[in-house]
């Protein structure tokens, strides 16, 4: 688990590197492309056999994952990784709080949300607020991905389904995304870290995340997924060279606090962003 968190941060860092050469929707359309068929290679899902459910189910976690992917990498322009991850995190933190309605979990909510007007009063000028939002937004899109992939999960097993969502979300983002495909034309070497970004943000990550819930309890599984901001801090500062200053750095810390404390009274699992 920790090892996907890794892979997921790094291959973020990777991509922000690109940025400059292919654009964010083009990193993120190529990203999409290379993961999709990448697992369509390895799992070859029977999609013959699937209902008119399981097919509705891939093509809206391929619209989720679309927005997630797109929107994350937009924030990044203007936003250290860090940050990012913490402000994306409210997300799947909002949508742990819909689920547990604990009174406690009020306390929790207020740690985020006061780690979160930190970054927006006191960034120094680094983040400014629409890049925040953006990655705000893309916490949302992460929440519905949670919901829509244990959706798709009950009507496809495996992870065929994956492999199909992606097609669709790259798909999606295909129309944003033609700089990136000219960028790869005109310089073939830059495909060395588009591919890398594909299999350590999707296929590596997914597939390390699917074995470690088949060892150890959900509970476990989503307080450990609370250390992906800390994560994304440490790659943005090793990869990226991106520095969080004081006070970015108790946000960070307020935001995994608060999803580590819901995660405790949480039953239903957890799913890692794309």
């Amino acid at each position: 688990m920790l090892t996907a968190i890794a892979s997921v941060q790094v291959g973020s860092s990777i991509a922000r590197g690109l940025f400059d050469d292919l654009g964010a929707s083009g990193v993120t359309f190529l990203r999409l492309f290379f993961a999709a068929l990448i697992l369509a290679v390895i799992t070859r899902p029977a999609v013959r056999h699937w209902s008119a459910a399981a097919w509705r189910s891939a093509a809206l976690l391929g619209v989720a994952m679309a927005g997630m992917n797109l929107i994350f990498y937009l924030s990044l322009r203007t936003v250290p990784l860090g940050m990012a991850v913490t402000v994306e995190f409210l997300g799947p933190l909002l949508l742990a709080l819909v689920q547990t309605r604990r009174l406690t979990d009020l306390l929790w909510a207020g740690l985020a949300a006061a780690g979160v007007l930190l970054l927006g009063f006191d960034s120094g000028g680094s983040a400014p607020l629409s890049g925040l939002l953006l990655a705000f937004i893309a916490g949302l899109f992460w929440a519905s991905y949670i919901v829509l992939s244990a959706r798709l999960g009950a009507l496809a097993p495996g992870t065929g389904g994956l492999a199909v969502s992606l097609s669709v979300a790259a798909v999606l983002v295909l129309p944003f995304g033609t700089a990136g495909v000219t960028g790869v034309v005109a310089h073939p070497a830059l495909l060395v870290g588009v591919v890398a970004v594909a299999v350590l943000s999707s296929v590596l990550s997914y597939g390390l995340e699917m074995h470690a819930l088949r060892r150890i309890p959900t509970r476990v599984f989503g307080i450990l997924m609370s250390l992906e901001p800390a994560a994304a801090a440490v790659a943005g500062l090793l990869i990226l060279h991106q520095r969080l200053g004081p006070a970015e750095i108790v946000a960070l810390v307020l935001v995994t606090l608060a999803s580590a404390g819901v995660t405790l009274g949480r039953r239903e699992p957890v799913v890692s962003s794309a």
